[in-house]
């Protein structure tokens, strides 16, 4: 399974979470099947973005393109780190 990981702090969390809310049929359409959303535990604006996609091609597109660039831009996004990486096991205990 294709999955991309995005480690990023944003400005504020409540205006981040409206853009990244608002870019849902964005996502949809672009690839994305499903997401997680978590903070640090000692910073609120620091987020991670886990999501599943169709394919790492189009997850990287997506990701790479001038639109997303500026909606993360408009969301106050700081320098997000992407990881692209494939599910090798997944497990509940």
């Amino acid at each position: 399974m294709p999955c991309v990981l995005i480690i990023h702090e944003v400005a504020e969390y409540a205006h981040w979470k409206a853009a990244f809310d608002a870019a849902v049929g964005l996502r949809r359409d672009a690839g994305e099947l499903s997401y997680q959303l978590l903070a640090f535990d000692d910073d609120a604006n620091k987020v991670v973005h886990f999501s599943e996609w169709t394919s790492l091609a189009a997850a990287r597109a997506f990701f790479q393109s001038e639109v997303v660039a500026e909606v993360r831009r408009r969301a106050g996004v700081k320098e997000p780190e992407f990881c692209y990486l494939e599910r090798l096991e997944a497990g509940t205990l």
